[in-house]
């Protein structure tokens, strides 16, 4: 765009703003000019107008864009749910004379010797109905539970912020300038409760979506590895596809229309608005908690159950139809993987957003009321969903996987990909979003900061993350040496293995704290909390393609699952089996994301509480807090062996039914009589509900307690305590399990010469192998990816608090 002297020829824009340009544009440019703002005349180009402090991208660009990309998200996840619906699961043939070549109208069934099509294709379908109506059962039961529990939370919250100021209806001085007036305590009260259920809301759909669509596509994955390994992995890709970007861009957008909504009430008071918004991060974190918590529960019972007595005492295989936990273990893959994953990873979206958007609202962005810039988190949301977008397509479009061997590399490029692309977007992102020079507020203070600065703080989490999933991987897949050694060590027993695994766990702890580390160390360094919580937004940038990836997992192993529940060939299995076994590694890579990002949300929202909490310094030094960091840097130990027993106690019901009905149904063993799959169902069932209260209550109440009675210093020790120890056993739970799991993998496909030595299936190193994975399942999928949300959760519900603890808190040091 060219510039301009004379002053008449600027034009208004609608923030108000003017700038100069020559008559010539072309209709073109005035568009541009209406999208990205307009600049003024004394500052004739975008890079002067910058040096005053004014975003290239206008008000009217980012109202534009942001629900733009969302829908674009959704738009594509509809897509993607299309093509894998092309699969069908009927084996309908079309009328004589029909205008359709193909005899069964494109099902994608290939002839194979010794097997019935019609047949296969029929139990495929019963099979996936059965692991569907159990999953939904289940949820249904289990968001009737929590519901309940969400509405008696959401009163409580309306409780404390309203008793803040007596429940005054009157505007009271801001926070963080007296000068101002801002919105009663009341009017907060009331908009945290409602972003607190709009979140707990958003999480379950999540979570539900995610499993419906797991559900749908499982058998059209098992029907789809006949055609070939490239087929299968497409269609549990694509399935994957459509929860990741549904997920990313529910939450975005639900976000965005909460906020704008929020502010046609609060109008210029953006503290009071973002402190309300905070409510939306707890609402998300606290159903991710029991789905979590819940659905790990579930699968880990069901999946002990079935091993330990299928694999190991009656030696039959996995996902065998004899064996009763079978239908049990498969849709636990679907209620805790899935179903709990998204929740999980949703509430960490929704709270790092909510922690920038705080600290934001308090700095230049919200003092001088900034649209554009304060928007900044939901900028780099959704152009991370544009450029997920553009990385799948390369997994499903441009690349086609011919063999086995592609299936992991394919997986680790969408990594790569994505991260490179979100590099340059991030890149854009903050030159059109940002100002070249703003301030952010710093304990008290307001500290300057560049735009480039907060480039590199972003840019820091997104590659922080990438490294904390190749080193995950590195420690958890099968084609290194600390999964091999885990392995070797199964020939002198399961007591050499439990030894290996649980050394292996403890060393992979090292290099994602550090890459941790250097990641708080720069974004503090260049924008102080905020720049700590657009590091976590970095992390968590690419949430659509890690979704994918992650959901493609259990996609994978329900589809081996039904191959052989429904007598499909050994070779079929052989292709599931290699989808799954890539699956696991990538799933454990995503749990590696998740606890880095939940570490440095975590960081974001405690700075955020200590600032709104009033609190100058936190000294360990101070018995109040040294008190609550040391209780603090206990409770994940307490919640793990909270969810440890949990998964025990639920599995021994398991494994004494499972056996109840080898010995007790004439004909089982020999494949002449069903075993009776609905108990099985049941016990996880009820075993899950009933045991993830405790856990959860250990949670939510916590902070509550702790600032109610002990005040807001030694609230700030227990959230420091509680996230220095848990990321380091989130991390070492979550890699030995994965390690384990791999290594009997590794045995089991017999791939390499030294893999062969220690096999086959039913050997002695195999069993001790299968002992430890059912030893690291509940590490894996139970207490480590539960530990996140705690210490999330507990962070973002302080925050959500902190104006009652700040003013009635610490009743028991006032008293004495």
């Amino acid at each position: 765009m060219l510039c301009s002297s004379d002053k008449n020829e600027s034009v208004e824009s609608h923030q108000g703003a003017s700038f100069s340009f020559t008559l010539s544009c072309t209709q073109a440019f005035l568009f541009l000019e209406s999208f990205f703002g307009v600049l003024t005349p004394e500052n004739c180009c975008w890079v002067q107008a910058r040096r005053m402090g004014s975003a290239v991208l206008s008000e009217l660009g980012t109202e534009i864009l942001v629900p733009v990309c969302a829908v674009v998200g959704i738009a594509f996840s509809l897509i993607q749910w299309f093509l894998v619906s092309r699969v069908k699961l009927t084996a309908e043939r079309h009328a004589p004379g029909g205008a359709n070549k193909n005899a069964y109208n494109d099902y994608l069934i290939e002839e194979e010797e010794g097997l019935n099509d019609h047949s296969v294709v029929a139990k495929c379908a019963d099979i996936q109905c059965a692991i569907s109506e159990g999953a939904t059962s289940f949820l249904f039961t289990e968001y009737q539970y929590v519901g309940m529990f969400m509405v008696a939370f959401a009163i409580l919250i309306f409780l404390f912020l309203g008793s803040v100021e007596g429940f005054s209806t009157k505007s009271q001085p801001c926070t963080y300038d007296k000068e101002k007036t801002c919105k009663p305590a009341l009017a907060t009260a009331i908009f945290s409760t409602v972003s607190f259920l709009l979140g707990a809301f958003t999480s379950v759909v999540s979570g539900f979506l995610g499993m419906k669509i797991a559900t749908y596509a499982n058998a059209r994955t098992t029907l789809e590895a006949r055609k070939g390994v490239g087929k299968a992995f497409i269609t549990a890709f694509r399935s994957g596809a459509v929860m990741g970007f549904l997920l990313a861009a529910n939450g975005l957008l639900v976000l965005y229309i909460a906020i704008n909504l929020f502010k046609l009430y609060y109008g210029e008071d953006w503290e009071g608005l973002f402190e309300s918004i905070t409510g939306y991060g707890l609402g998300g974190s606290s159903m991710a908690l029991f789905g979590r918590v819940g659905g790990g529960i579930y699968t880990k019972a069901a999946d002990v159950g079935a091993d330990l007595v299928g694999k190991v005492e009656r030696n039959i295989p996995e996902d065998d139809p004899r064996n009763p936990a079978v239908i049990a273990d498969n849709v636990g893959d679907n209620v805790g993987d899935i179903a709990g994953m998204g929740s999980d990873l949703f509430g960490s979206y929704a709270e790092s957003s909510c922690a920038a958007l705080v600290v934001a609202s308090i700095s230049s962005f919200g003092i001088n009321h900034e649209f554009t810039s304060m928007l900044y988190p939901l900028l780099i949301s959704s152009v991370g969903i544009l450029v997920c977008l553009i990385t799948t397509l390369f997994a499903t479009d441009f690349f086609e996987i011919k063999a086995v061997k592609e299936i992991e590399p394919a997986l680790k490029k969408q990594l790569i990909i994505s991260t490179i692309l979100m590099t340059v977007g991030i890149a854009i992102v903050t030159w059109i979003g940002l100002p070249s020079s703003f301030t952010i507020y710093n304990f008290g203070t307001q500290k300057v900061v560049k735009n480039w600065q907060l480039f590199l703080c972003v840019a820091v989490g997104l590659w922080a993350g990438l490294i904390i999933g190749f080193i995950t991987e590195y420690y958890t897949s099968n084609a290194y040496s600390p999964v091999q050694d885990v392995a070797d060590s199964c020939r002198t027993g399961a007591a050499t293995n439990v030894i290996f695994g649980l050394a292996l766990g403890y060393k992979s702890v090292i290099i994602p704290i550090f890459a941790i580390a250097v990641s708080i160390f720069v974004s503090f360094s260049f924008a102080a909390m905020y720049g700590i919580a657009v590091a976590a937004l970095g992390m968590l940038s690419t949430i659509a393609t890690g979704l994918a990836i992650d959901a493609y997992g259990p996609i994978s192993d329900n589809a081996g699952g039904i191959a052989e529940m429904a007598g499909m060939s050994h070779r079929i299995r052989e292709r599931t089996d290699a989808l799954d076994a890539a699956g696991n590694t990538t799933a454990a890579i995503g749990k590696g994301f998740a606890i880095g990002s939940a570490a440095l949300v975590s960081l974001a929202l405690f700075g955020a509480f200590v600032s709104r909490a009033s609190i100058s310094t936190v000294d360990v030094l101070t018995p109040k807090v040294f008190i609550g960091l040391i209780v603090g840097a206990m409770l994940p130990y307490w919640f793990s062996a909270m969810t440890m027993k949990s998964v025990g106690s639920a599995a021994l019901k398991m494994v004494e039914e499972v056996r109840r009905q080898f010995n007790t149904i004439p004909g089982l063993m020999e494949g002449h009589s069903k075993p009776d799959y609905a108990t099985c169902v049941k016990i996880s069932t009820d075993a899950s509900i009933k045991e993830m209260i405790p856990p959860g209550a250990l949670v939510m109440l916590t902070p509550l307690i702790v600032g109610t009675f002990f005040g807001v210093e030694t609230l700030s020790g227990v959230l420091a305590g509680s996230l220095v120890s848990g990321v380091q056993i989130a991390i070492s739970a979550s890699n030995t399990g994965g390690a384990w799991d791999n290594a009997k993998k590794y045995i089991e496909a017999g791939a390499s010469e030294h893999a062969r030595t220690l096999g086959p299936k039913g050997s002695e190193p195999h069993k001790a192998a299968v002992i430890g994975d059912t030893i690291g399942d509940p590490l894996k999928d139970t207490s480590g990816p539960s530990l996140n949300i705690l210490i999330k959760l507990m962070a973002v519900e302080s925050l959500v608090f902190a104006p009652f603890f700040a003013t009635h808190g610490g009743l028991l040091f006032k008293i004495f």
